[in-house]
């Protein structure tokens, strides 16, 4: 075969391989088409919000084929990109803009009293928690004269405003008073507390395990007594982080009360009480506390423990990263095979770790609780008494 034919013969492969490739192309590609579909009026919404495409769509002539989550993690506007199937059965592209705001006030945890000691030197605006769900240091201040020098009642506003422009406000007395000298006479007052078998009869079932949560302040436990009392669980404080910033120290009992629980065919759980103001902070929080449990049969969820509010307000941290957090000392135990679960007590769970997606458990002093979100843990009271412990004890059920 001469060259010339060689080169028409290739041309012409060329040609045809290009007219399949163009046919292809026009059969395959999605048309972008924003005629098949409605929007709703309103495209705005609050950042940090769960919501999906079809969430802003009001009409379509056909049906959504990636339902997507929209990101609204950043203010400002979102390109949103569908796929969706025509009256004609053929797919098509949609888009459309969606504006992400900051749309919730902040939040101020206070009630309409506030009481202190005279001569008490504290920073109320520092001490009360004020905070947002996106903004870091939203501006917290108090309006009114008072003294904390002077014992009296003073009528103050605390006031906060966050950096897109959301207010809040509470009217709340301060009680500036004086410390009473208590002296001889005893108290007449019946101490009171909850029988562990008690709560063994009102809430085992097949479904339930009963059990306790323990640390250095229940002293040396009888284990064997504890098992014998018909404890199923015990969840062990590891350790504690000495405030913000600062080390990581073992609860004294911690390697007595773990051998001993498991040695009584207890099933184990774990704690930690964190200061932790940041990611990197929770994660050296978690791989501390894989190095203290790698060597023990833990059964049950490794716990976080973050309860330091009165010094939130000087960790500038806004309450959706606060949540990240907890996330980075969950991700980090869960990469090493641990289950684990977010503590916390009902009204906290749901203004402070709303945006949490673990397991909880739950504390919540009551009979009967009614927190209305999932839990696997209820702490239900802090004045147990169960054989084995010479004092008092958190007894919790535990939700198979």
């Amino acid at each position: 075969m001469d060259k010339k034919k060689v080169i028409i013969i290739s041309s012409i492969v060329i040609v045809v391989i290009l007219i399949i490739s163009l046919i292809f192309y026009f059969n395959v590609r999605i048309v972008v088409d924003n005629s098949g579909f409605t929007l709703k009026d309103d495209l705005t919404v609050n950042v940090y919000s769960n919501v999906k495409v079809k969430d802003f769509i009001k009409d379509i002539d056909g049906k959504v084929v990636d339902n997507n989550k929209i990101e609204t993690n950043e203010l400002g506007k979102v390109e949103v990109e569908f796929i969706y199937l025509n009256s004609d059965n053929r797919k098509r592209k949609g888009t459309f803009e969606v504006k992400v705001k900051d749309l919730e006030e902040p939040l101020i945890w206070l009630s309409n009293s506030y009481s202190v000691r005279v001569g008490d030197d504290v920073n109320l605006e520092d001490e009360i928690l004020c905070a947002d769900n996106y903004d870091s240091n939203p501006s917290c201040k108090i309006t009114g004269d008072y003294d904390l020098n002077t014992a009296g009642n003073y009528s103050l506003v605390y006031e906060a405003e966050d950096s897109s422009g959301n207010k809040e406000s509470v009217d709340f007395t301060l009680y500036v008073y004086e410390p009473r000298e208590v002296t001889g006479g005893g108290s007449n007052s019946e101490v009171t507390y909850t029988d562990f078998k008690e709560i063994v009869n009102s809430h085992k079932t097949d479904d339930t395990l009963i059990g306790i949560d323990v640390s250095k302040w229940q002293g040396a436990i009888d284990f064997a007594k504890v098992k014998e009392a018909g404890a199923e669980f015990v969840i062990i404080r590891v350790g504690h982080q000495n405030g913000v910033g600062g080390e990581y120290v073992l609860d004294p009992y911690f390697k007595r009360n773990i051998s001993d629980a498991i040695e009584n065919d207890l099933d184990v759980g774990i704690y930690f009480y964190s200061y932790a103001d940041s990611k990197k902070e929770a994660r050296k929080q978690a791989e501390w506390v894989i190095k203290q449990i790698k060597d023990y049969d833990i059964t049950l969820p490794i716990a976080f423990d973050f309860e330091s509010f009165t010094l939130f307000n000087s960790m500038n941290l806004s309450l959706y990263q606060l949540n990240e957090v907890a996330e980075s000392y969950f991700s980090t135990l869960e990469d090493a095979g641990y289950d684990t679960m977010l503590y916390g007590s009902k009204n906290y769970l749901n203004a402070i770790w709303k945006y949490n997606t673990n397991k909880v458990w739950l504390a919540h002093y009551t009979d009967e609780t009614d927190y209305d979100k999932d839990y696997m843990m209820w702490q239900l009271c802090q004045d147990g008494v169960i054989d084995g412990i010479n004092g008092f004890v958190d007894i919790d059920i535990l939700y198979k």
